[in-house]
């Protein structure tokens, strides 16, 4: 193969990649033979471990392991490893470009084109960190599709001569995303979206840790890092049990004593309630956005693993009075999706019969102020031009007037949001217009605003007195990288040592064990020292079929652990 783009789904508990080959969207394992690759990072003395070898360490090593960070996408925050500071965007490049890795080994050939997923309610600074994340990771980002759009892109690539209106409910480990679509003679017109960019699964796994903490009377803020670690694990892996089984015991050891703890399903859907009212909220706007009933949707499709919970389906269920779907696997739908993107953008012959719209999901507009009856003038309040889930691309004016006659420039501000006032919503950019001298009437200004489906805005303010024409495009915001930003951010991360994909089988077995060994106690323990030294001494030994020979014994023991020591 000379040229495949690839689609990624870079999610914020797992990551995926997949291609579309012989006109359909595959997955690409990585070299664990996984689809699933955890969005961890783990850095200790420039070492970089990246995926589920850097999983493994989130308990031994808390305070060099990063995860979840695309919670943090678009934001200043930074997250310290191995001494050093890396922002989200620095720690999902590393994701990305090991994602790439995997396609080029499975693919055999270069790749450099990709369409990477995001949550349809990400705005424009948490887009403009994604492309970021994108270049520094060598990738040429072709185009960004919204995760719901993608899963129903999975769905209706097998299904093109369908004429039908489904709603895809999409809760990842972060993000909430809720779509209308609409399907008719291969057509795939997004209707309405929205959604919650912090809220997903991880946040039902914090409920879980927090009933953990009360049944062990353990304040969560006086707990170490270390442990806090290990009640989020054993959280996390009691959420996955509860779906299948009504209680299940979360044993933890702390200060050498056993504790046992029973989590009940019951328990755990009644303190998860105010999570579930919260995703009743974008479901409703979007509802209301379309003006549609309940009854007017022909299928509900669930996308992300976290749906999996009884509690989300049957929360579903009940609100639309139809059992959901979920004919693809949860996890798979939206990398499936961006693979079908990537094709679509690619010109693939295989779907010439397939076109996709999209729409707006946050509304655009400026800064205004408003003058009550009183006299009184209220300044910062937000004047939509753009409203959400308007069909893409959009062209909107509005006329606006200065304060007085007197008044010699308009400062205009363009942000994206729903709230009244615009220091809640995203500032995207700003500019000032010259206006002639006039003192009997106050000048009008005709603002225009342009939005096509690449995210690209285009504004332009037309003095309606003298015709003269300012304006500004809004391609990438401020925090856009330049070719030297993406230089120097390279040189830093070029110092980490990364490991050969071959050797990362081994990293993740090494990581595992080093975790088991030290949760456990007593002659366990002294076990899975044992296993450590005999495992180093097969590396050191570097004869490949006995390093697999010794790595599946080794596993086998392990898993007879899992219960206990593993999540």
């Amino acid at each position: 193969m000379t040229h495949v783009p690839i689609g990624i789904d870079l999610g914020t508990t797992n990551s995926l990649v997949a291609a579309f080959i012989d006109g359909e969207p595959k997955l690409i394992p990585n070299a664990l033979g996984n689809y699933l690759t955890p969005s961890v990072v783990s850095i200790e003395n420039n070492e970089l471990l990246v995926g589920q070898a850097a999983r493994e360490r989130l308990l031994t090593h808390p305070k060099n392991t990063a995860a979840v960070f695309k919670r943090k996408m678009g934001t200043d925050a930074s997250l310290r490893l191995g001494g050093v500071a890396y922002s989200p965007e620095d720690l999902s490049s590393l994701v990305l470009a090991k994602l790439r890795q995997d396609a080029e080994a499975y693919l055999g050939c270069e790749i450099r084109d990709v369409v990477v997923s995001v949550p349809a309610y990400f705005n424009q600074t948490q887009r403009q960190a994604t492309k970021n994340a994108c270049a520094l990771a060598g990738l040429n980002l072709v185009r960004l599709v919204n995760e719901p759009t993608a899963a129903a892109l999975a769905y209706g690539v097998h299904q093109r001569d369908a004429e039908t209106q489904f709603l895809v409910v999409d809760l990842g480990g972060g993000t909430f995303d809720v779509t209308i679509l609409e399907m008719f003679d291969g057509v795939m017109e997004v209707k309405a979206s929205s959604g919650d960019a912090f809220l997903g699964g991880e946040d039902f796994t914090e409920v879980l840790a927090k009933l953990i903490c009360e049944k062990l009377d353990f304040p969560w803020a006086k707990l170490g890092a270390n442990l806090q670690s290990e009640i989020r694990a054993r959280a996390n892996t009691a959420k996955i049990r509860l779906s299948d089984d009504d209680a299940w015991t979360v044993s933890l050891q702390i200060k050498n004593e056993m504790h046992e703890i029973v989590l009940s399903r019951q328990a755990f859907e009644e303190a998860a309630k105010p999570i579930l009212r919260r995703m009743l909220v974008p479901i409703e706007r979007c509802m209301y956005d379309t003006g549609l009933d309940h009854h007017a949707l022909d299928r509900i499709l669930l996308v992300g693993g976290a749906t999996r919970m009884p509690m989300v389906r049957h929360m579903v269920t009940r609100c639309f009075s139809k059992f959901p779907e979920f004919e693809i696997d949860p996890d798979h739908a939206v990398a499936l999706g961006a693979a079908v993107q990537a094709a679509l953008a690619s010109e693939d012959r295989a779907l010439d019969d397939i076109v996709v719209t999209d729409v707006s999901p946050f509304s655009v507009g400026i800064d205004v102020s408003e003058e009550l009856p009183d006299g009184k003038c209220v300044h910062g309040l937000f004047a939509p031009i753009i409203e959400r889930n308007t069909p893409l691309p959009a062209s909107r004016n509005e006329v606006f007037y200065a304060r007085n006659a007197r008044q010699r420039s308009v400062s205009t501000k363009i942000y994206q949001g729903e709230s009244a006032y615009v220091s809640e919503n995203v500032l995207l950019g700003k500019f000032r217009v010259k206006l002639p001298r006039k003192l009997d009437e106050a000048e009008c200004v005709d603002l225009l605003i342009t939005y096509d489906t690449s995210g690209l805005l285009e504004v332009e303010a037309t003095v309606l007195s003298t015709g003269e024409k300012t304006g500004m495009v809004i391609e990438a915001l401020a925090d856009g990288l330049s070719e030297q930003d993406v230089a120097a951010r390279l040189e830093k991360m070029k110092a980490l040592k990364v490991h050969p994909r071959d050797n990362e089988v081994n990293q993740a077995l090494l990581s595992r064990l080093r975790r088991v060994h030290e949760m456990a106690l007593g002659n366990t323990r002294s076990q899975i020292l044992t296993m450590i030294a005999q495992f180093d001494a097969v590396l050191n030994g570097r004869d490949p079929k006995e390093i697999e020979r010794v790595r599946g014994e080794l596993e086998e023991i392990l898993d007879a652990f899992d219960d206990l020591y593993v999540s």
